[in-house]
């Protein structure tokens, strides 16, 4: 079983990490599994698993994660408050654990009325910052919620999310501040187009001191096309896709808007790469886990490296 967490290694050693996402099936099906696994392979440092994203029911990201773990690959297991109570997540939390996954990163969850259960009933028993400080308490006092002791350790690397670009602007610095106090070790934020607000967001994280607190990866992800595109800029709350950037991918030959797609996306890595502050970048290629590979290269991010996991990681 693996012992402490290869991401931390990456990112205390001072190597630009790369993460990735691996969206679990809508079915039990270990091919779909195995193939994203090999897509994602010697791409990333490690591969998020989503947990029932956007409201959406699939395989559980426990069960995601250990697999990828006994396919050679670290997981980060993302937890959303949305599905369960403080004794569910506890629960979930030590059986992941036990199975070898090493990096959570903590979510509110996307309201149900979003997803294909919209009857359902949120649970919300907890917010993602309460989340991040009962997996600090977890890892560093080894007790629960409730202050009773644990019967063994749970020391996860823990990671946060982000968005620079949701109202208010001035906020949002704020507000990572706030899961930075709770425990956070890393975040990963919205997907950025925007590369100039997102550069005045790193200036005032950076006035604050927070990235001397927390290892913050940017988010990227290739745009598949002009729909996409037009979609992100209108219609998801929290994104900030320049017209600029809705019109390069119309512009593109139809038969060119895929390599375009990417094409944005290799450039703005390379921009935000450049941004002090930034330890890596987190790429969101939803259901596009085939881009990756193309994404990394392009972008002079292979090899990874492979340095040695510290002792006591994940601490």
């Amino acid at each position: 079983m693996k012992v402490g967490s290869r991401l931390e290694a990456v990112l205390s050693s001072g190597h630009f990490a790369v993460t990735a996402e691996l969206g679990p099936p809508k079915g039990a099906d270990l091919e779909v599994i195995g193939r994203k696994i090999e897509l994602l392979r010697n791409c990333a440092d490690a591969v998020n698993i989503t947990d029932n994203q956007t409201a959406v029911v699939r395989m559980c990201s426990a069960a995601v994660a250990h697999i990828l773990v006994e396919n050679g690959v670290e997981p980060v297991m993302q937890m959303t408050c949305r599905d369960r109570n403080r004794l569910a997540i506890q629960a979930d939390l030590l059986g992941a654990y036990a199975l070898g996954v090493r990096n959570l990163l903590c979510l509110t969850g996307d309201h149900q009325s979003f997803g294909n259960h919209p009857q359902s009933k949120n649970v919300y028993d907890l917010d993602s910052i309460q989340l991040i400080q009962v997996v600090r308490r977890m890892r560093e006092e080894g007790v629960f919620m409730n202050g009773e002791p644990m019967e063994g350790g749970a020391r996860f690397f823990i990671g946060a999310a982000a968005n620079p670009f949701a109202d208010p602007f001035e906020f949002r610095p704020l507000r990572l501040a706030k899961k930075v106090s709770a425990g956070a070790d890393f975040i990963q934020t919205q997907l950025v187009y925007n590369v100039p607000k997102f550069r005045e967001y790193m200036h005032r994280v950076c006035d604050l001191g927070l990235h001397e607190k927390v290892y913050i990866l940017a988010g990227v992800g290739p745009i598949k096309s002009v729909g996409a595109a037009r979609y992100m800029a209108t219609s998801v709350p929290g994104m900030d896709v320049p017209e600029e950037i809705v019109e390069r991918m119309r512009k593109a030959p139809k038969e060119k808007r895929t390599d375009e797609g990417i094409n944005i996306c290799v450039e703005v890595i390379q921009q935000v790469r450049e941004i002090p502050g930034v330890a890596g970048v987190h790429i969101m290629a939803i259901e596009w886990e085939e881009a990756v590979a193309e994404i990394c290269e392009r972008a002079g991010l292979l090899p990874r490296p492979s340095p040695q996991l510290p002792e006591g990681a994940a601490k």
